[in-house]
């Protein structure tokens, strides 16, 4: 977790009426802990969940609730508001004022303060998942994309309302990552289309079996995520990953390595830049069978082909400007493998990182990588979240961009 000062400061916290809002004490808490100041702006149906007193002691800040304060000694505008804050998070966000944000209502001190906000938004859905799922409250989703702002989750899980599905408020560790992300870069991949593919391919043997790997996703919904946070439109082709997929970007549902090969092909002319973490298979069943095998008496031989090189036929028709970026998880000699694929493939960068590592490996949250590049340069990334390392090979995206 990095603990380095942010870049911008104050973080206005928007709490609206869901019960997701006792989370928002914990957000605060993890905000002030980050080095960030707080103030919070809390709707009528909000102080219904948490009361302003908790929020009010834990940013050190009075709490703001009301468009038209008692009397003068408590009156700050919505203007005021909008600009002492460098940030508008809103952590839980409901249907009702994602619904207000999209459509210009301003019929309260959060909705006000929104519409006469100049600075970057984040938002934090929670609600029941077929509220979230409804075509009214995703076309406000997209239009608040379109207009600038930035979503974190929701997740998928279990719900206050006792169903299952995707709604659920978005860990405040999470979201306080998603704010120091945010913070510290801004939008200066805005105008960049990204390609990213995450995840292990699966090559069926028979219905039931196949030969995988033990990628979970991790880092290229990592680097997806982090690069629609930076403002680039982003496009995943992920395989069957263990990890929710990001919201705010196109996701492409892919299972074998043709698959991902066909995806990638497909998607590459639209993007400018390539990212390609998942870990394909590098073998396949020559003769996947329609029905399960039945165990028999004696061994069983299983005839492997190699699959296609994703990253040399990408290099055999990549546009001269494109970037293309690959990753080599090693088990031994870990630099000079990465080298020999940098090469062999024409790569602009390559991320070198040694999966036999308890910390660094497969299904971790922490990695720590090496990045090359063709001239014989390399940069040691020491063990860090998947996010950070995120924004770090996102930055030498920009720099490779540049003349």
């Amino acid at each position: 977790m990095t603990t380095e000062k942010p870049d911008c400061t104050s973080i206005l916290l928007g709490v609206s009426g869901g019960i997701a809002a006792y989370k928002s004490a914990e957000i605060v808490r993890l905000l002030k802990k980050r080095g960030f100041d707080v103030k919070v702006v809390l709707t009528e149906n909000g102080a219904r969940f948490i009361g302003a007193e908790t929020l009010a002691a834990l940013s050190g800040h009075q709490v703001y609730t009301e468009m038209f304060a008692r009397s003068r000694s408590e009156y700050i505008g919505h203007i005021a508001l909008s600009d002492w804050a460098d940030m508008l998070l809103v952590a839980p966000a409901t249907a009702n004022i994602i619904g207000k944000f999209a459509n210009g209502i301003a019929d309260d001190l959060l909705s006000t303060v929104f519409l006469s906000c100049d600075c970057p938004v984040l938002i934090a859905p929670a609600m029941n998942v077929r509220m979230y799922s409804h075509r009214v409250v995703q076309e406000n989703i997209e239009k608040l994309g379109r207009l600038g702002a930035a979503f974190v989750g929701p997740d998928t899980g279990e719900l206050a309302c006792g169903s299952s599905g995707r709604g659920r408020m978005s860990q405040p560790e999470a979201i306080v990552d998603e704010v120091a992300s945010m913070a510290k870069h801004g939008k200066d991949l805005a105008g960049l289309s990204i390609l990213v593919s995450a995840g292990p391919t699966r090559e069926m043997i028979d219905p039931v079996r196949f030969i995988s790997n033990r990628s979970t996703g991790k880092m290229g919904i990592a680097i997806a995520r982090a690069a629609a946070a930076r403002g680039a439109k982003v496009t995943l082709v992920a395989g069957p990953c263990a990890v929710e997929l990001p919201s705010a970007v196109e996701v492409v549902n892919v299972t074998s390595a043709e698959q991902m090969r066909d995806a990638i092909i497909d998607a590459l002319p639209k993007h400018q830049v390539l990212i390609m973490t998942a870990a394909v298979a590098d073998y396949t069943p020559a003769q996947p069978l329609s029905q399960k095998i039945k165990k028999g008496e004696s061994s069983l031989s299983l005839e492997l082909v190699r699959t296609s090189d994703i990253l040399v036929d990408v290099s055999e028709l990549r546009a001269k400007d494109q970037v293309i970026i690959g990753f080599a998880a090693e088990t031994e000699n870990l630099l000079d493998n990465a080298r020999k694929k940098l090469a062999a493939k024409g790569l602009d960068m390559i991320v070198a990182n040694d999966v036999s590592r308890a910390d660094s490996g497969f299904g971790v949250a922490t990695i720590a990588a090496t990045l090359l590049w063709p001239d014989g340069r390399q940069k040691e990334v020491p063990l860090s979240t998947k996010d950070e390392l995120a924004n770090a090979i996102l930055s030498e995206v920009i720099a490779l961009r540049t003349p």
